[in-house]
């Protein structure tokens, strides 16, 4: 896994160190990545001791611990604790996912905490989505048709076409599938990654969508589209268990079919 975009001409320095009570029996050790713009200092990475006994099961909840009792500067984002929402997303030991969801228990030794891979960093663990959120609404997420509606009456769909949906209107836009690609590493202006992929599918598989034309010919780019070369990283790492490259295959099979 590639590291997180530092800010430039900087390394990351050993930094503070917080010890848990005195009277704590059962330590787990956190490495957190911090960055403060405002300081004009170098990034360091802070050492966390954190009482087991007195804290929640997953990361989050360490985390929390940690901004409450240790340092209140720390920051990270966190909304829903329940893997829904997907603002705790982050590189854990690691590997991308949601903080919320993943249990301290599950990983060995201390634990190293950093933003998503090669993102620009806000402050600490907080990466910049712009960039990210500018290449989903560039996809038009929403239903396109051209025909009215019926009266009184919402578009009806089968449940066959309704199940085509599935695997795909539960990503939860975290951005852990899109920074674990390195075709999204090193083309992001260009490439929209696997997370803005699998949503562009989402409204190509939905029966109701009349603009399947317009949205292919959007996406019909050789980087847009055509930079995955299917490693299957983003399926690895979502935290919801979707697999984007799929979506992408199929994407392109659309692509190819109606070139014939």
């Amino acid at each position: 896994m590639a590291e997180f975009r530092l800010p430039k001409n900087s390394v990351v320095k050993k930094g503070q160190a917080h010890a848990a009570a005195s009277d704590a029996t059962r330590l787990k050790t956190f490495q957190v990545y911090r960055y403060d713009p405002d300081s004009g200092a170098n990034p360091r990475y802070d050492t966390f001791q954190v009482d087991l006994d007195s804290c929640g099961p997953m990361v989050l909840d360490a985390l929390i611990k940690m901004k409450a009792e240790q340092d209140s500067s720390l920051t990270f984002r966190r909304s829903c604790r329940e893997g829904i929402c997907g603002s705790c997303s982050m590189n854990i030991d690691g590997r991308n996912g949601l903080a919320c969801t993943t249990a301290i228990e599950d990983i060995k030794g201390p634990i190293k905490i950093t933003p998503l891979p090669h993102m620009e960093v806000i402050k600490d663990l907080v990466p910049d989505f712009t960039h990210f959120y500018a290449q989903y609404a560039s996809i038009k997420p929403w239903l396109q048709t051209v025909t009215p509606p019926p009266s009184g009456k919402e578009r009806l769909q089968s449940p066959a076409d309704r199940a085509k949906l599935d695997g795909l209107y539960e990503c939860i836009l975290c951005a852990c599938c899109s920074t674990s690609c390195p075709s999204y590493w090193w083309n992001s202006d260009k490439f929209l990654g696997p997370a803005i992929l699998l949503q562009a599918y989402r409204w190509l598989a939905d029966s109701r969508d009349e603009m399947t034309g317009e949205r292919l010919d959007a996406l019909e780019d050789p980087f847009r589209l055509y930079r995955c070369h299917t490693i299957m990283n983003c399926a690895n790492t979502c935290p919801k268990g979707l697999n984007p490259a799929k979506a992408i295959a199929e994407t392109k099979k659309l692509e190819a079919e109606r070139v014939v």
